[in-house]
């Protein structure tokens, strides 16, 4: 898997912020009411909804029409002008309460870097913004033996929902690499989970991530490896299972929730003009 213009169902949510509480130093989880949540059905742990917010002045985003197809409405909505096209993002359904009609979202709090940062670090209950989907793509063969979990900040909300559901016993290696010790977070679960903490330190991102995917041992048996976080690493945390641990490319999720130096919006767009190309996916 690969990134690309991704495939939220078409449908949107318009929300309200009614909690908002820090997890960690860089991360704070905001809670979402919206009547909508009710109808949303159950689905993979790692579910992505793409949250719409507004520009400033704008009690709430304003919305494309949401089309036919999700290319037809991605192109609507980057033909919005600029000063009217909500700014977007894609993160994890941390939880979903549907009898309560909430949401949970954790957003990594980088100051003004970004749109998303920016509002997350200054939400208050009231606040409205949108959402499109969800859609998972966490999904384990059967017959696997074990689950390797991969990722950096920005991969933790959906690494700490897979671990908590996972079934009795299930055995899970879990590499996470944060920027600051005090960032990490504990999850309750039934699986048998064992957390590496990578800190970064000064390192460039990804490095030490890296470096201790490759120097663990592996349990023996038939993995399922879900890869996540920043692309160029995960390509490379990928190629690694592939092409040295002889890991078949079929039992490997992977997918870049960002590019380093790259926005969503320019990644989307990118993505558009590789799709009206007719260009495939690097598969590498």
């Amino acid at each position: 898997m690969t990134t690309q213009v991704e495939r939220p169902a078409l449908t949107y949510h318009r929300a309200r912020v009614t909690a908002v509480r820090p997890l960690t130093p860089h991360m704070v989880r905001v809670t979402f009411g919206g009547e909508t949540f009710r109808d949303v059905p159950p689905g993979a742990p790692d579910q992505y909804v793409k949250v719409f917010f507004p520009q400033a002045g704008q009690p709430e985003p304003v919305l494309p029409e949401t089309g036919s197809d999700v290319m037809s409405w991605y192109r609507t909505y980057l033909a919005m002008s600029d000063d009217v096209r909500p700014p977007m993002r894609t993160y994890t359904l941390r939880a979903h309460r549907p009898e309560s009609a909430e949401i949970d979202v954790d957003f990594v709090l980088h100051g003004d870097e970004g749109p998303a940062s920016a509002w997350a670090s200054r939400v208050t209950p009231g606040d409205r913004v949108a959402f499109l989907g969800p859609h998972g793509l966490y999904d384990v063969p059967p017959g696997s033996d074990w689950q390797l979990l991969v990722g950096d900040e920005t991969a933790l909300p959906a690494i700490g929902a897979i671990v908590e559901r996972l079934p009795p016993g299930t055995r899970a290696s879990v590499f996470v690499e944060l920027a600051d010790r005090a960032d990490r977070q504990s999850f309750e679960t039934l699986g048998a989970v064992e957390i590496h903490w990578i800190l970064r330190g000064s390192r460039p991102l990804g490095e030490a991530l890296l470096e201790a995917v490759r120097g663990a041992a592996f349990p023996g048996g038939r993995p399922y490896a879900w890869v996540s976080g920043e692309a160029g690493v995960v390509k490379q945390v990928r190629r690694h299972l592939v092409r040295e641990r002889e890991v078949d490319k079929r039992l490997i999720c992977f997918t870049g929730y960002w590019r380093r130096g790259l926005s969503e919006e320019a990644a989307g767009r990118e993505a558009v003009r590789a799709a009206e190309a007719g260009e495939l996916p690097n598969d590498d």
